[in-house]
């Protein structure tokens, strides 16, 4: 029966089998499944995975497509970190997307509108809480960017788009040069 126990919890999708055996020649067999918790996309395959990481299947229709997305090597492992800053993005929660784990250590947010949010490795709980307010108070997703870094705690850097940028240089092209030959 323990062979048979183990057969059965090598299945993804079965996280716990017992096995029973009634007398006189009756078994009964009980199983957990595991629950799909995220999906997860590495090298372009998309699983549902449980929330240990644990791949459970493919994703073949829409059923799950409402769970969180996180993507690259490692980030199965790492579902539950991004759940949590999901939890702390408030408002913008219903804007992200998705995250990538980059070099198995920190998070980049793809907000739904494609913007990319770099968040540092340590303390990415207090970066997304600053994004929250400064989409709030400043409107920075409404902005003409297509990246915001946010992974150094004193400065917020952000990426214009190839237009903006060109307007841009062309203003400051344009503006008048300061008196005295100083620029």
């Amino acid at each position: 029966m323990r062979e048979a126990r183990e057969r059965l919890e090598a299945q993804p999708l079965i996280r716990e089998a017992q096995i029973r055996k009634l007398y006189p020649g009756e078994l009964t067999i009980q199983i957990r499944e595991r629950e799909p918790f995220a999906l997860w996309q590495l090298n372009g395959e998309i699983s549902i995975i449980a929330s240990d990481g644990t791949v459970i299947d493919k994703l073949r229709d829409e059923r799950f497509a409402h769970l969180p997305l996180v993507v690259g090597p490692g980030a199965n492992k790492r579902a539950r970190d991004f759940v949590v800053l999901l939890a702390e993005a408030g408002s913008l929660r219903s804007q992200i997307r998705g995250a990538t784990l980059v070099s198995e250590r920190r998070w980049t947010l793809k907000m739904s509108n494609g913007l990319d949010v770099r968040l540092p490795e340590d303390e990415a709980d207090k970066a997304v809480r600053r994004l929250e307010r400064l989409a709030r108070e400043q409107k920075l997703l409404d902005k003409d960017i297509i990246a915001v870094d946010l992974r150094q705690p004193d400065r917020v850097t952000v990426r214009l788009t190839e237009e903006a940028a060109a307007a841009r240089a062309e203003m400051l092209k344009n503006r008048p040069k300061p008196k005295g030959g100083q620029a």
